[in-house]
């Protein structure tokens, strides 16, 4: 045969165009009773979708390439199983046939019989005679070479569809995908990576965006309920175009007790005791799909061929990030990931890749390398791992993530990597309880959360620091008791971060009940009982019981001097507070050295350090004596802003002092400046209704009526 186009890749991974006679050698394995599809004019796939949402920028690509005298390109769909590649392929083949005048063509790619067989199909289809065929059944001539000498020859011009093209050596081995001038072709694959397309468009699809996403439940079950219970439910699918085609037609077809959506995302949420991939795959029967249509199987189609290709550990690495959320995930977190045989340290980086070109998961962008992986997929991974995998994988999760949550945060800066491992953390402490998995990993679990916790709080983001320590501690009081060490410090982030939101009875009642349960289960002189004395002294401070406040405070004094020496930063700490909170002319005093050794021990710009400058800088002022104040106050509220923000609550704090230590010197106007600063501020950071919010306001009125009254 000669005039064809071969687009195969070159040594360079380039495609190139050859004319002539091209002479291969394949392996054939066929029956002797083959016979070929029903028919390639017809798209060979289950339910054709109502109508295609989003995916208009693709469309627009794709329908430019089934204009007249568009020819020699290929396409390639690629993406998530699941994710709507065949739908696109289908409403493309559907506009091709119907609005551009050309001759559609639809193979099964999905393994090199049913590939052969449906591209000799085509061959016939354009004319090739019985002994042609014949002789390319029996490998007596190059089967592709026939089909595409007949496809160029072609007296109308052709989309070709090479649909489920999971396995891409297979059209490699043959020769089979090619170009022509007389036609497109769209191949739809999983395999993402560029090296088995060269030549071709690639062309990228993931999950809806949520409009459309609840809109495709509205399609398929219009009467279930209104558009905000589908985005709920499309949230809690991820957004995957099949999850969202299977609770659609599992909702569109009950008879008996039809379910509203509500009702299917309060089961999805496991309410009524359903595993939700067993409620998802529910809705297979109604679609008519076949295997590939079940999230179960779906991934474990891409599996099977990693496996093929000499990856199984990609298996047993996609088992390790179902322990974890389907948010982005900082690469550098599997560094030292390993699992033993089952997953060496050195095939992390081969099976990682593996994931990602077989779109098991895919690599997100921004200013932290992160790795995405589907929700659904992972919990239907989460699912079908074995029991005895369950300690291995958790624990592994978990001294991971220990490696990257400092034990002790800083205030104010962090690793963006901590806030990034919120939903992380979160996961594999929801997954550690529901695998019961050891004691010692659910506390590692928990040390995990602890330390978000904290780091997260540390930056001043108190809400957050309290709905995860809210939720982490329910997890974990469920498993160890709410006596457990890790509960106890559990609740006592819960308090503070009640504390600095302004719910000072609220903190004040749970560290009271902290305190006990620690004397109860740890005695009077514990490290966690002192902790809890320092933590109720503060919402105390705050709801002027001052007498108690300190009291406790000179209580975890004692202990920690007894437990720990004078300049543990314990110890510092909790001197530090007396100092906000006594107005005794010998503790003002013995701020002086608190400073002194702070510096010594910590360092000039350590944040106790600081934390103990602006405490005895408010001593002094409140003890008549702003002139000593005014030195440390101004280079404390310089050094606050140059290292956490203007806006940092600690910062707005010391500016507070500035103003009041300036307005007791009678630099009125530098002092209302500083007030407006600071009322501003806590209004962003904390809200106008915060009483810090209210107080520093009011203190600003009282500066302005004083000054207007002079």
């Amino acid at each position: 045969m000669s005039g064809h186009n071969d687009a195969r890749a070159d040594g360079h991974g380039r495609i190139y165009q050859a004319s002539g006679d091209q002479h291969i050698t394949e392996h054939h394995h066929h029956s002797p009773d083959w016979s070929g599809p029903d028919s390639v004019r017809r798209p060979a796939i289950g339910r054709t979708p109502v109508i295609l949402r989003d995916r208009v920028g693709e469309m627009d690509r794709l329908r430019a390439a089934v204009e007249p005298g568009v020819g020699n390109s290929v396409y390639v769909l690629h993406g998530l199983g699941g994710c709507g590649k065949t739908a696109v392929a289908y409403t493309l083949f559907h506009h091709a046939t119907n609005q551009a005048g050309r001759l559609g063509l639809w193979v099964n790619a999905s393994d090199s019989t049913s590939l052969r067989a449906g591209m000799l199909a085509v061959a016939a289809d354009r004319g090739a005679t019985d002994g042609e065929l014949m002789g390319a059944r029996s490998g007596l001539r190059p089967a592709a070479d026939l089909v595409w000498h007949y496809l160029d020859r072609s007296n109308q011009p052709w989309l070709l569809v090479l649909d489920n093209a999971d396995s891409p050596a297979i059209l490699r081995d043959g020769g089979w995908l090619r170009t022509s001038p007389t036609g497109t072709v769209v191949v739809t694959t999983r395999q993402a990576a560029p090296h088995w397309w060269p030549g071709a468009e690639l062309l990228q699809f993931g999950v809806l965006p949520r409009e459309d996403a609840a809109l495709v439940l509205r399609d398929l079950a219009p009467h279930a309920g209104s558009i905000e219970d589908a985005a709920e439910v499309a949230d809690r699918l991820g957004r995957l175009p099949l999850a969202l085609t299977l609770a659609g037609g599992f909702l569109a077809h009950q008879v008996i007790d039809p379910w509203s959506l509500a009702d299917y995302g309060r089961r999805l949420d496991g309410s009524a005791g359903l595993d939700p991939i067993e409620l998802i795959e529910q809705g297979a029967a109604a679609i008519g799909g076949d295997s590939r249509h079940l999230p179960s199987r779906t991934w474990q189609l891409s599996l099977d061929a990693l496996a093929a290709q000499g990856l199984p550990e990609a298996g047993q690495l996609l088992r390790l990030l179902a322990c974890w959320s389907s948010d982005p995930l900082p690469l550098s977190v599997l560094l030292g990931a390993e699992l033993g045989s089952a997953l060496p340290a050195s095939h992390v980086e081969s099976a990682l890749r593996g994931l990602v070109d077989h779109s098991l998961a895919e690599l997100a962008p921004g200013e932290t390398r992160c790795l995405r992986t589907h929700g659904v997929l992972l919990d239907s991974v989460a699912r079908a791992t074995p029991a005895d995998q369950h300690e291995q994988l958790c624990s592994t999760a978990a001294r991971l993530c220990l490696a990257v949550l400092p034990a002790v945060p800083d205030r104010g800066t962090q690793d963006p990597r901590v806030k990034l491992l919120a939903p992380h953390v979160m996961a594999l402490l929801r997954r550690t309880a529901s695998w019961a998995t050891s004691q010692s990993t659910l506390e590692a679990a928990a040390e995990c959360a602890l330390r978000l916790v904290i780091a997260v709080h540390r930056t001043g983001d108190y809400a957050t620091a309290l709905s995860l320590g809210s939720d982490a501690l329910e997890l974990v009081k469920a498993r160890l008791g709410q006596d457990s060490i890790l509960a106890i410090r559990l609740r006592q982030r819960v308090g503070r971060a009640l504390q600095r939101l302004g719910r000072f009875n609220e903190s004040e009642a749970l560290f009271r009940q902290v305190l006990e349960d620690c004397e109860r289960t740890q005695g009077p002189e514990a490290l966690d009982t002192l902790m809890a004395c320092r933590r109720l002294a503060g919402p105390l401070l705050s709801l002027d019981q001052r007498p108690e406040s300190i009291a406790l405070f000179r209580r975890a004094i004692a202990g920690y001097l007894q437990a720990l020496g004078p300049v543990h930063p314990l110890t510092l700490l909790a001197r530090s507070a007396l100092l906000e909170a006594s107005p005794q002319p010998a503790d003002v005093d013995a701020g002086w050295d608190l400073v002194t050794e702070c510096r010594h021990e910590v360092g000039e710009n350590h944040t106790i350090t600081l934390g103990a400058e602006l405490d005895f800088a408010f001593t002094l002022n409140r003890a008549g004596r702003p002139v000593e104040a005014l030195p440390y106050i101004r280079s404390g509220y310089a050094k606050w802003v140059r290292r956490f923000g203007a806006d940092y609550p600690i910062t707005l704090n010391s500016r507070l002092t500035l103003g009041a230590v300036l307005y007791a010197l009678g630099q009125n106007a530098e002092a209302i400046k500083h007030l407006k600063g600071v009322a501003e501020g806590r209004a962003r950071v904390l809200g106008p209704d915060h009483p810090w919010t209210l107080s520093a306001s009011e203190i600003l009125k009282q500066y302005q009526g004083s000054q207007q009254a002079t």
